[in-house]
């Protein structure tokens, strides 16, 4: 049973993004305090929260120190050094734990515990020289595919498509430092992906399953509820329920699917934190995925999840922010969100919108359609 945390006490955030910007504002919503731990200056999360720490998250002695001035720890983001987070467990809570962490911050070892769980996932082989040289024939079992970084890689960086062993040698400085994967490129019909966790008092929770759209491997829509079958549903439901019971799930876990045309379901990521495809939750949902987070990690119960209307969520990368901005006297519906980042890179994810209710989706819809860059 997850130690119960209590408003007023100190809820501490390592990353000071928009997920960690979202995660604050619920929690403060509730009456928490909040710090973050994060290096730079006047973060999304930092603006929001009642204190921040500017700090390298693989900063063990600021990490012990950011542990020392709050009653619970939780992260926003993959790339937490685990030395540095298992130390501060010596002064604070951290019901999320890092064997959660660990298995899915290596997309290689995130995919053989998926597989020792019996969770179905796509073809998959370690890349190296060694693996080159020696498998060459099992590797061809995998093209063509989509060659990764095992960790760091996001939004389409760290990876590239392959469809030759040749193609794989030229892009040897994805496998040079550490092993890589090779993933084989599937046709499906849709992909997919749901939140799950589990509460304070033992029961799981899961998100309505929801439909994403992307471009260059980055997010660019999710709709609620996704267009599928109850047996797909059911299917992700049994996902869903294994993993967070096999993890003893705190806090929030993403779960990426693909859909096939035959109704199978196959895992693709695990985010063991809010993701992006369940921003819309924050309008459409009782509970939102970053209020769950909270109560979970905090140990409190969550109400039964209801999607009170379908969504569409749309991200806002870049320029397309600006844009957005100077449309949005035009545009009521939009639940409008701007995470305050100081600098436009293209395809950054600066804001998002949500709309409710199927009249506004299928206008806004139309209208991404008519204004697609």
């Amino acid at each position: 049973m997850t130690k119960v945390i209590l408003p007023p006490q100190t809820i501490g955030i390592i990353g000071g993004g928009q997920l960690g910007q979202m995660l604050a504002l619920s929690a403060k919503s509730m009456g928490y305090h909040v710090g973050i731990l994060d290096p730079t200056p006047n973060s999304p999360a930092g603006q929001v929260s009642d204190f921040q720490m500017l700090a390298a998250y693989y900063d063990q002695a600021a990490l012990i120190e950011f542990a020392k001035q709050v009653d619970v720890l939780t992260y926003e983001f993959e790339n937490v050094d685990l030395a540095a987070l298992k130390a501060a467990t010596q002064f604070t809570e951290l019901p999320q734990g890092t064997e959660l962490l660990r298995l899915t911050r290596n997309r290689l070892v995130e995919k053989n515990n998926l597989r020792s769980l019996g969770i179905p996932t796509v073809n998959f082989i370690e890349i190296s020289a060694t693996t080159i040289a020696e498998q060459p024939q099992a590797i061809a079992q995998c093209l063509p595919g989509i060659l990764k970084t095992t960790t760091g890689g996001y939004d389409g960086h760290g990876q590239c498509d392959v469809n030759t062993l040749e193609d794989i040698k030229a892009a040897a400085e994805l496998y040079q430092a550490a092993p890589a994967i090779l993933e084989k490129r599937i046709s499906f019909e849709k992909e997919i992906s749901v939140m799950v966790t589990i509460d304070g008092q033992g029961t799981v929770h899961i998100w309505p399953v929801v439909e994403n759209i992307h471009a260059n491997h980055i997010l660019q829509t999710t709709i609620a509820p996704a267009n599928v079958s109850d047996a797909v549903t059911g299917k992700v439901h049994q996902i869903a329920q294994t993993l967070a019971q096999a993890f003893e799930l705190r806090g929030v876990l993403g779960i990426e699917m693909f859909v096939t045309a035959n109704g199978e379901v196959l895992v693709n990521e695990l985010a063991p934190r809010p993701h992006n495809s369940g921003h819309y939750s924050i309008e459409a949902v009782n509970v939102s995925q970053f209020e769950g987070h909270i109560r979970s990690i905090a140990g409190l119960p969550i109400a039964a999840l209801t999607l009170q209307q379908p969504a569409l969520m749309h991200n806002l990368l870049g320029d397309q922010l600006v844009q957005a901005r100077t449309q949005l006297s035009h545009h009521p519906e939009w639940h409008f969100h701007d995470y305050g980042k100081a600098e436009i890179r293209p395809s950054r994810k600066l804001g998002h919108y949500t709309v409710l209710g199927n009249t506004n989706i299928n206008q806004n819809l139309t209208w991404l359609a008519e204004n697609k860059e």
